[in-house]
């Protein structure tokens, strides 16, 4: 479908009613694809003076045009003659549009009417023959969002063709919402909750969580059930001492502090410290915390345990980040598995004789978690695998045959999925 000569509007002509959304939109998604930034860091500049009911839809717009950009390309590019370079404003404009028409449910009028005046100066009547097109043939998205290619092949690679599958069920709509508690919840007052693990709940997706109960009284915070399962393969610390290595915004610090650890959190970025000094304070929960980059940071002695979750491709919790999977590629892995072999020989540096190492990384792949693991125990002589045992995971999730935890797409499907976590429990000698 060729596209004719471009319509210029005037400049007395106003935009319509949420292109100023739109806009955002727009700028948020080029910041993630073609600069490569995540779209939490992203969005604040994106959407800079929009109330927060627009920045909110904004960053949906872009969420979901994101889970659903394969499709969305094959959809824009069945409608043209010749397909549209990846990286143009007009393939962008129609992503969006299209993510808002066929995710969304958005009102197909405010669609096309927001949608033009982005391509002012391009081929406007392209892209409202398209999103025509897309109403009178009634476009729909399959049953999956498809995985970027890439990843596709790497993930069936490592895991095969049936983790592949399940990740697309899970990247198809946003999580549910995963309450850690500081202590035993009372399941009567949360009358929505699937309790799925010692103090856990998971809640429907969609909750506001300052509107939910004991939010300000400081019970509990958000953490995904993999994201606990580390900390929890400490047990409890009655008054031992552990280090929380790279620990904002500090769910396994709080996880700690309530299982009776000493524990000292410690954490590079001044702003993230800063937001788990909050968490703390708002749960009533202690930890010392100390800023410092832990490949020059020294501890003033040895802890009795050492948890290290260490910075990762995240490709594990794209189900939250659909970016991710955009923005991640064979480089970066390598660049964060070199970085995780470093923080690692910090850490075990200072794990008191017969201490207890954790090593956990949000990703899905073998490179940051098996192997790195593997790699370490060779250059390590007498350190050894501590095995996770099935009594101390939750229903569902059991240990691998090396005695590591390693959460895939489709575990605990039913119940809402999990994020990809790797975790290793190490003996010093």
């Amino acid at each position: 479908m060729a596209d004719r000569r471009p319509r210029r509007r005037s400049p007395a002509e106003a935009d319509p009613p949420g292109t100023a959304t739109r806009r955002a939109a727009l700028r948020l998604i080029d910041a993630v694809l073609r600069r490569g930034d995540p779209l939490d860091v992203a969005a604040h500049a994106a959407t800079q003076g929009l109330p927060p009911a627009d920045r909110a839809f904004a960053v949906a717009i872009v969420s979901e045009t994101l889970r659903w950009m394969t499709d969305l390309d094959l959809l824009i590019d069945g409608a043209t003659a010749q397909p549209l370079p990846q990286d143009v404003k007009s393939r962008a404009v129609l992503r969006l549009a299209l993510a808002q028409l066929l995710v969304l449910k958005t009102s197909p009028h405010a669609v096309v009417s927001t949608a033009l005046p982005l391509v002012d100066g391009g081929p406007r009547r392209l892209v409202h023959a398209i999103l025509s097109r897309a109403q009178q043939e009634e476009w729909t998205l399959p049953e999956r969002a498809s995985l970027p290619p890439e990843t596709a092949e790497r993930w069936s690679a490592h895991w095969g063709d049936a983790m592949v599958e399940a990740a697309e069920y899970a990247w198809s709509a946003a999580p549910p919402v995963d309450l850690s508690f500081a202590a035993e919840p009372d399941t009567a007052e949360w009358e929505e909750a699937q309790p799925l693990a010692t103090h856990h709940l998971r809640l429907p997706r969609g909750k506001a969580i300052e509107t939910l109960p004991g939010f300000r009284e400081g019970g509990w915070w958000v953490q995904d059930l993999a994201a606990s399962l580390p900390a929890r393969l400490l047990g409890a610390g009655a008054g031992r001492t552990a280090l929380d290595l790279c620990a904002a915004p500090g769910g396994k610090t709080m996880q700690l502090a309530a299982a009776g650890w000493s524990v000292i959190a410690v954490d590079s970025s001044a702003k993230r410290l800063a937001r788990l000094e909050e968490n703390l304070d708002r749960t009533g929960l202690e930890a010392a915390i100390s800023q410092g980059d832990i490949r020059q940071w020294q501890p003033g002695e040895a802890a009795d345990a050492v948890l290290l979750d260490a910075p990762c491709s995240a490709t594990g919790i794209f189900r939250r980040h659909p970016d991710v999977l955009h923005r991640i590629e064979p480089r970066q892995i390598a660049e964060m598995a070199a970085l995780q072999a470093e923080l690692l020989a910090h850490a075990a540096a200072w794990v008191k004789p017969g201490g207890t190492l954790v090593y956990a990384t949000c990703s899905l792949e073998p490179a940051e978690g098996e192997e790195r693991i593997a790699a370490f125990l060779a250059d390590n002589l007498g350190w050894m695998i501590d095995p996770a045992r099935t009594d101390e995971l939750p229903a569902g999730i059991a240990p691998t045959d090396d005695g590591f935890v390693r959460t895939l797409p489709g575990l605990l499907a039913a119940a809402g999925g999990l994020d990809g976590f790797f975790v290793a429990r190490l003996r010093a000698p």
